[in-house]
């Protein structure tokens, strides 16, 4: 995706400065405790997805550029145990988002647009989960997407869990809105998703919890969660979102009780946390509580993160300096 001079700053930065996960976070072989991706080919994840038939196994993708492909990753080891490739779609363009609905059917959302929103249609691929893990292709449906107030970035796609249904929210860096998709997508024409409801982040991603109750919205800085309440949304805290180099991928775990997080890059760590409201929720950003903490990043964190903040803006007003002399 294309972004701004400023923040692609801040991201490398953030990226080079964030220092390494706690050991609960990140250690090998604790699954939906975290993990690392370990397969080469996946450089640029940008969405991530748990698996309600293979326990322990997320799907992600690439960004734009990769290929009609999946990817099955262990979370005990960060391995790669099964690429997909897709038939029946054209060529992707700009991938962002990946879902799971019912039944176990994928939902891939070839949504992002470089140009900034001017594109006139993106697509949705739809395919149904392999019961079998390994190298593979399988047909996938297309469907053809439309806004109803006119074409935009994005990169969070959602499904809900319970009634199938398909939403996206747009990203825009003073806040999207949630688009909510026909009952039931038609191959044969165009969808029109219409606003619904208002976004308070610059999204990047999205999940729902298992029960469909929750909905999880995180950004490359922070995050926020929301009670689903039938698809009139409330905001109910911000999330406890890791700092990260590129942050585009977040899902709950089949159980529902953590959130991982992921980030474009070869190698790139995927952290997870608790998931707010849970037994374990109990520390103030998860539970929306103001202060420091609930920045999404707490402690040792949030120190480091203003001093990253402090070296983006440097490097901002050095690259307006190079501008001005150029």
């Amino acid at each position: 995706m294309r972004r701004s001079s400023a923040v692609l700053a801040g991201l490398l930065l953030a990226g080079a400065c964030a220092l390494p996960a706690s050991a609960a976070e990140s250690a090998d072989g604790d699954g939906d405790q975290g993990f690392t991706f370990k397969d080469p080919r996946v450089s640029e994840s940008s969405g991530l997805a748990a698996s309600r038939l293979h326990p322990g196994i997320y799907w992600t993708h690439n960004d734009s550029g990769d290929g009609p492909y999946i990817y099955a990753v262990d979370s005990r080891t960060g391995k790669t145990v099964a690429r997909i490739t897709l038939r029946g779609i054209g060529a992707p363009r700009d991938v962002e988002a990946i879902s799971i609905g019912p039944h176990n059917e994928i939902y891939l959302g070839d949504i992002g647009d470089n140009l900034g929103g001017t594109w006139p249609y993106v697509w949705i691929y739809r395919l149904p989960e392999p019961k079998e893990l390994k190298d593979q292709t399988v047909t996938a449906t297309q469907y053809v997407v439309k806004y109803a107030n006119g074409p935009r970035d994005a990169e969070s796609l959602i499904v809900h869990p319970k009634t199938g249904r398909v939403y996206i929210i747009d990203k825009k860096e003073d806040g999207g809105h949630l688009y909510e998709g026909p009952a039931t997508l038609s191959a044969s024409g165009a969808n029109i998703f219409k606003p619904v409801a208002t976004v308070d982040l610059w999204a990047t991603d999205a999940a729902f919890s298992p029960d469909g109750r929750q909905l999880a919205v995180r950004g490359y800085f922070g995050g926020v969660y929301y009670d689903w309440n039938g698809g009139r949304i409330k905001r109910e805290g911000r999330l406890d979102v890791p700092l990260q180099g590129q942050g585009e991928g977040v899902s709950y775990s089949a159980d529902g009780t953590k959130l991982l997080y992921s980030s474009e890059g070869a190698g790139s760590e995927v952290v997870a946390k608790n998931a707010p409201g849970g037994p374990e929720s109990g520390s103030p950003s998860a539970s929306g509580s103001s202060g420091a903490a609930s920045s999404g990043v707490s402690g040792d964190g949030l120190k480091i993160g203003a001093a990253v903040a402090a070296v983006g803006l440097a490097a901002l007003f050095g690259l307006r300096l190079l501008r001005r002399r150029g």
